[in-house]
């Protein structure tokens, strides 16, 4: 017994140095196996406990439980030292390499544009407008004169949730809902996020931004709409910025126009931005369909109006240079941190 005490404490104060003069986790782990291991000298002096006299088994065993669990409380507060304290580690440090900012996160460039487009239509009387993304076939299209043997309403086109529920094609179901609600006169424009079935590729995206806006009261006429868009034109991209004005059609529009502006990158001179015929286009509009007023409940014999819809991704790849959609939502930090 005498022996097998002379032992323990031996192993005991060698294990708490081991464990003292440790500076890192590797370290640490080394002296564990050493000496708490399964070969380790206190690992072979407890199994040795049974070759003891029978009357000296439960005190020697006793000893040496109390000499492991000690060692294994100084083992977890020294590791606990070293992760406080990490050794200092030799680094040569070059000076002349420049300093890392942390980036710093900031708005969108496709809601800074909404931001600013909204702002523009509110100089004419505009207000913002919402609704629901997840939209029924009426208001996505019925109640906007688009019968559903449309293309448009087409499986290949939208996303269908179910027979009568679609993930809205476009904002202006908001102006239908807005119109059943509120008497004239109306001018709201419309943010927020389509879904189509389109391929992610440079210049489309399946879910972006779009933007509508609709004017309806008594003697608005096709000047008056033609004037709007160009205030918005000119106070968006400059005034030196031209207008055109190109016969389109729309369900819902009557009669319909394309927009386009001057090529920003040549000014009208043709580029390939521009396919050389130094027009962009930016939006699709017109005067609202007298149908859509029936379909709402306004008197069409008394209020007329105009509507329009562009696709805000566009404008942000206009207005900042970008050659490709993707680049607005892939979240690449070093694309959006020019925008900070």
């Amino acid at each position: 017994m005498k022996d097998f005490l002379s032992s323990l404490r031996e192993l005991e104060e060698a294990g708490s140095a081991a464990i003292n003069t440790a500076a890192t986790a590797e370290e640490l782990e080394r002296v564990r196996v050493e000496y708490l291991g399964r070969k380790a000298p206190l690992t072979q002096l407890l199994r040795s406990v049974g070759r003891l006299p029978q009357d000296e088994r439960r005190a020697a065993g006793a000893e040496a439980n109390q000499a492991k669990s000690r060692l294994l409380e100084r083992l977890e507060a020294r590791a606990a030292e070293v992760v406080a304290t990490p050794a200092e580690v030799s680094v040569e440090l070059d000076l002349t390499l420049p300093g890392r900012s942390r980036w710093r996160g900031a708005r969108h460039p496709c809601t800074l544009v909404t931001d600013e487009i909204c702002e523009i239509f509110k100089e004419l009387g505009f207000v913002r407008a919402r609704g629901p993304e997840a939209e029924s076939t009426w208001y996505n299209f019925t109640a906007l004169n688009t019968p559903l043997d449309h293309p448009a309403a087409d499986e290949q086109d939208t996303f269908y949730l179910s027979e009568d529920t679609v993930l809205r094609t476009h904002t202006s179901p908001v102006q239908a809902r807005v119109m059943e609600k509120t008497r004239p006169p109306v001018r709201i424009v419309v943010p927020g996020v389509v879904y189509r079935r389109d391929p992610f590729d440079a210049s489309h995206a399946p879910a972006f931004e779009q933007i509508e806006g609709l004017a309806v009261d008594e003697g608005i006429d096709f000047v008056e709409f033609k004037a709007s868009i160009s205030y918005f034109v000119h106070r968006f991209f400059g005034e030196d910025t031209e207008t055109r004005f190109r016969p389109s059609f729309f369900p819902f529009t009557e009669p319909s126009a394309e927009v386009d502006v001057s090529c920003l990158l040549c000014h009208g001179e043709g580029c390939s931005a521009c396919k050389g015929t130094g027009w962009l286009e930016i939006m699709g509009a017109g005067m609202v369909d007298p149908a859509v007023f029936d379909n709402v409940g306004y008197d069409s014999e008394r209020y007329t109006g105009f509507a329009f819809g562009m696709g805000v991704g566009r404008i942000t790849m206009l207005r900042y240079r970008i050659p490709d959609i993707r680049l607005l939502y892939e979240g690449d930090v070093r694309f959006l941190e020019q925008f900070a």
